[in-house]
């Protein structure tokens, strides 16, 4: 494959040869992005906004799904939100080579479009085998977007000023997607039918393809001539392994057959994928990436702020309806502090990557999370909405810091050939966050069971369970601030 041309690059069409729009050049503090900075932008976040959506919107529609098409039982009906999520787990390395191999613009505007079309697809959908289906076509789009538009995004905004604020953007929409998915999965459902939260992901891609088919071309040096076949098939079932296991051992429990050997098979299998990448001349991730320090442990504090905060906000979903008995439209609006923390954090955290540096910031963003989620002891049986409001906006701020610190620590310093590969294993902390969530929920449940013992639990030994697991996600994530502090202070001193 052809290697990036030296400046200034050129593109072979039919009339001749032509300029490419250079890559955005660095900027001093405070510069702002021109209008193909604003497109880039605009597109690779509508996309992260789709995504994030995504999983939020539907998980909040479940029990209206379940009706209308008559799931056989709620074990049966969680497929519609895990046979999306498998796939974007499993298949994020593959595609983020493949990004490489292709073209990254390519590759993320077809998986917009597949995404968009699965999504009418689902919308129109009259069974549950169909609807799970156009769901795991959803989460291959999902795959082949999240490494794409990262790497677009660090490919197009140099390291500086500029990538710092499209990447505190681009995780401030992730944050908001979500809060906004569980909102409008409210307002959807209960208004109008669970088929609109398809159509509204549909329309979301359909912008995002329209500002695709817009980007202009970029320079992209490319010198792997071939895939990585055997690494490509044992990395894809490790982590299918290890992601369906994690799933189902939330509800099954993890010591079943299905679940461990799904587990350790997959751990085993990701073992002999790294014998391969070693031996193999175009390895699908080569190891040189995953030793680096920024890369694997700032993709460990990934794992941990994605893990921590997907596994309270389905505490706190759990506290509002199940302990507070709010009504699905009002635990979405319960999440509007986390979604406004989000925001904010957003907009101000490339000030503080340029003045402090990536590393402190992702020791800060766990610190801050890790506090806001520990303090959630403090809501009551009763309601507290100050409390309630406080803590959960803490808890976002802290996580939007987290995010965006540890994605920049990843690509800073990975050359341009390796974009692909480090934006794919950048995404994947989000979609192995299912860890956290199984974990957490099991820890609430085994402390409800505790204390309700034999009988059905009450409103106070629920809560109490909630509260347990909120208290060991904050005690996570600030062991999370303490190892990041230790572990990459090397970096941060540079």
């Amino acid at each position: 494959m052809a290697v990036a041309e030296s400046s200034p690059p050129t593109q072979t069409g039919r009339k001749g040869t032509t300029p490419l729009p250079p890559v955005a050049e660095a900027a001093a503090p405070g510069a702002s992005f021109d209008a193909r900075g604003r497109l880039v932008l605009i597109t690779l976040c509508c996309a992260t906004f789709m995504c994030g959506l995504d999983f939020s919107i539907v998980t909040v529609a479940l029990p209206d799904i379940g009706d209308s098409l008559g799931f056989s039982s709620a074990g049966t009906l969680q497929w519609v939100a895990t046979a999306s999520l498998l796939p974007s787990a499993s298949l994020l390395p593959l595609f983020a080579r493949v990004a490489d191999l292709v073209g990254r613009k390519r590759l993320f505007t077809f998986g917009v479009g597949l995404f968009t079309a699965f999504s009418l697809c689902a919308a129109l959908a009259d069974g549950p085998g169909m609807l799970i289906a156009f769901r795991a076509g959803q989460g291959v789009a999902a795959a082949m977007i999240a490494p794409a538009a990262i790497a677009l995004m660090t490919g197009y905004f140099p390291e500086g000023p500029l990538r710092a604020r499209a990447l505190g953007l681009n995780g401030a929409v992730m944050s908001l997607g979500f809060v906004l998915g569980a909102l409008g999965g409210g307002v959807i459902t209960s208004g109008f039918s669970w088929r609109w939260t398809m159509v509204v992901l549909c329309v979301m891609g359909a912008l995002a393809l329209a500002g695709a088919l817009a980007l202009p071309a970029m320079r992209q040096a490319v010198t792997a001539r071939s895939m990585d076949i055997p690494g490509a098939i044992l990395a894809t079932l490790g982590l299918f392994g290890i992601v369906f296991g994690i799933s189902a051992g939330g509800d099954q429990g993890w010591l079943r057959a299905q679940s461990l050997g799904s587990i350790v098979g997959g751990v085993l299998l990701l073992g002999v994928f790294l014998l391969v990448e070693r031996r193999h001349p175009e390895p699908l991730i080569p190891l040189k990436i995953l030793g680096r320090a920024g890369v694997k442990w700032a993709g460990l504090m990934g794992v941990v702020t994605f893990g921590m905060c997907a596994g309270t906000t389905l505490l706190l979903s759990l506290y509002m309806q199940d302990v507070l008995g709010y009504t699905p439209l009002q635990a979405g609006l319960g999440y509007l502090g986390e979604g406004a923390a989000a925001m904010i954090g957003g907009m101000y955290v490339a000030r503080l990557l340029g003045r402090f540096g990536g590393p402190r910031v992702l020791v800060a963003g766990l610190l801050i999370q890790g506090i806001g989620t520990a303090s959630m002891f403090t809501l009551s049986a009763g309601g507290n909405l100050a409390a309630l409001l406080v803590t959960s906006s803490v808890m976002g701020l802290g996580h939007v810091f987290s995010v965006v610190s540890f994605i920049t620590v990843m690509t800073t310093g990975a050359e341009e050939r390796d974009q692909g590969v480090v934006g794919g294993l950048s995404q994947l902390p989000q979609y192995v966050a299912a860890i956290g969530v199984a974990g957490l929920s099991a820890i609430a449940a085994a402390r409800t069971a505790a204390l309700a013992g034999a009988g059905t639990p009450t409103r106070v030994e629920t809560l109490a369970g909630l509260h347990a697991g909120m208290v060991v996600a904050g005690l996570l994530a600030l062991v999370g601030a303490a190892l990041a502090a230790v572990l990459l202070r090397k970096r941060s001193a540079a």
